[in-house]
């Protein structure tokens, strides 16, 4: 089976809930149509580069998809129709990413600077770690 990664932005008024039951939606009409859905990572409440339906902001999720090809139309077509979906995109990869995709792995290195920041600016000014 051809291997699929898809991200699909929802509108920033919903809760984050209410996207996961989104991802699962999706989730279910892939299985149902003989594929599987093996991540599923939500990069949270992002900016978005320019205005979409009048949003300024949306919530950003990423699914790695082992799928027929009409399995993922099908998923495709209920992300057309359905309102809360802003924008989607599906590509097709030869082999599918183990492990977090970038966006987390620049969480996890923001998180670590931080933390490293901080002990710097201490040993710096003469205050205690």
């Amino acid at each position: 089976m051809p291997f699929y990664e898809n991200v699909f932005i929802s509108r920033q008024d919903v809760s984050a809930t209410q996207v996961e039951a989104l991802t699962e939606q999706f989730a279910t009409i892939v299985k149902d149509h003989g594929g599987e859905v093996t991540k599923r990572e939500y990069w949270g409440l992002r900016n978005l580069a320019f205005r979409i339906k009048k949003n300024r902001k949306g919530h950003y999720v990423l699914m790695s998809i082992s799928a027929p090809p009409a399995a993922i139309a099908e998923m495709e077509r209920n992300m057309r129709i359905n309102e809360d979906v802003l924008r989607h995109m599906t590509v097709r990869v030869e082999a599918l990413e183990e492990g977090p995709s970038t966006m987390m792995q620049r969480r996890d290195e923001r998180e670590g600077r931080e933390g490293r920041r901080s002990r710097d600016y201490e040993q710096r000014d003469g205050g205690e770690a």
